[in-house]
């Protein structure tokens, strides 16, 4: 299973949540680009958002 995460179809999209969301960081223009992240992926950020070493997900995609 993977999950496709853009920009594009975030409702948070130019909110504050932006400036601690993981996307841009791993995108560098994520107006432009989405991760695909699978499962074990996904799990893996989610571990390390909660040890404080990457900031956590904040992407919610719009209805």
């Amino acid at each position: 299973m993977n999950i496709v995460i853009s920009c594009d179809t975030c409702v948070a999209r130019d909110t504050a949540a932006c400036a601690d969301c993981i996307v841009p960081m791993l995108c560098g223009e994520p107006q432009h680009d989405a991760v695909i992240f699978d499962y074990e992926e996904l799990r893996t950020l989610a571990v390390l958002a909660k040890s404080g070493l990457v900031p956590r997900l904040r992407h919610q995609r719009s209805a």
